[in-house]
């Protein structure tokens, strides 16, 4: 039975360890399918509304390409091409919306907003990014830890997400890790913390499950004996640059690079990067960066270690695709039969 239909997909709390789990077996399946050319569409005569307010690469790429390889046919509705909370209220938007589509995808801002549309729509709605959770990156992020090692349970696997820690990667990290019993460790400055609430919730949660999620400000306490070093950009496009320089200066010493991999004592440590990645200068706000605060080789991460784990990096990119199209599957179908 699929539990799993008709259900909202917001943040990893709304979901036991069992369903997300469930969800990542079937994103192996379909990945699998799709490489051997043996698609079946299940999303027949199914509409959906992706709403973009905020840019887009690999989220909107893994809906569509999710969505049309299963049969379903898409609406992309990006940055002020609808009403949405400004002509007309989001509870009225989504009450329209949810007439017409089968399902809503949702990338903006405020997370109050996304929570709205899914009060007042008669369909599932997916969060495809809000400022406070990204739950469809990090559903692809456990398939990728899980392919890097198979034999590994997800309580048996030691994670440390390294930089801003104050961001929707890091909330969702430790929804994850509370969830699934991974031990997570978050190495950032303290002003760079996840919210109290937040941290709080999940620590809470992972007691129970007897693992441990902490914050240090201390690189080689944290990074030690870890299986996955996970980083994003310090700095984002929408920012203002007076921001900028606060925020490099305390991230300085949190850059992923050799020194760091070495502080692990971990031979066959992973890094993993959510995309898009500061690391060359192929980049002209890169180069400036680099040249403004004395930075090597790259901002948060170094080239030479992206290049060096560039294949994990752009298989956990792919893997937005699968694990999305499991996602939608799992909401718009009630029995599944692959």
């Amino acid at each position: 039975m699929n539990y799993l239909y008709q259900r909202h997909f917001l943040r990893l709390l709304d979901f036991s360890d069992i369903e997300l789990e469930n969800i990542i077996i079937l994103s192996e399946k379909l990945k699998k399918i799709k490489k051997n050319n043996q698609e079946i569409q299940l999303l027949k005569k199914k509409n959906i509304a992706l709403i973009f307010e905020k840019e887009s690469t690999r989220t909107r790429c893994s809906f569509e390409i999710a969505a049309f390889d299963q049969g379903a046919h898409v609406t992309y509705l990006g940055p002020g091409s609808t009403h949405l909370g400004t002509k007309e209220s989001i509870e009225d938007t989504a009450k329209v919306l949810s007439r017409l589509y089968d399902g809503i995808e949702y990338r903006g801002h405020n997370h109050e907003v996304i929570e709205t549309l899914a009060k007042y729509s008669n369909v599932p709605v997916w969060n495809g990014l809000t400022e406070k959770f990204h739950p469809t990156q990090i559903i692809a992020d456990l398939l990728t830890m899980k392919e890097v090692f198979p034999k590994k349970q997800f309580f048996e696997i030691k994670c440390a997400y390294v930089g801003d820690s104050h961001n929707n990667i890091a909330n969702t990290l430790l929804e994850a890790a509370s969830i699934l019993g991974i031990d997570l460790r978050l190495i950032s400055p303290k002003k760079y913390w996840p919210e109290k609430n937040i941290l709080s919730l999940c620590q809470e949660k992972s007691k129970k499950n007897k693992k441990q999620i902490i914050c240090t400000e201390n690189i080689e306490e944290g990074i030690k004996n870890v299986d996955f070093i996970y980083t994003d950009v310090w700095v984002s496009m929408g920012e203002p640059e007076k921001t900028w320089k606060e925020k490099i200066k305390l991230l300085k010493n949190y850059q992923v690079n050799q020194n760091m991999i070495d502080m692990t004592n971990n031979p066959s440590v992973k890094v993993l990067h959510c995309l898009p990645a500061l690391h060359d200068q192929k980049n002209i706000i890169v180069k400036s960066i680099l040249k403004e605060y004395n930075l090597q080789d790259g901002i948060e991460i170094t080239d030479n270690i992206f290049q060096k784990n560039q294949g994990i990096i752009f298989e956990q990119a792919e893997n937005r695709l699968h694990t999305i199209k499991a996602i939608l599957i799992s909401s718009l179908i009630k029995t599944i039969n692959l």
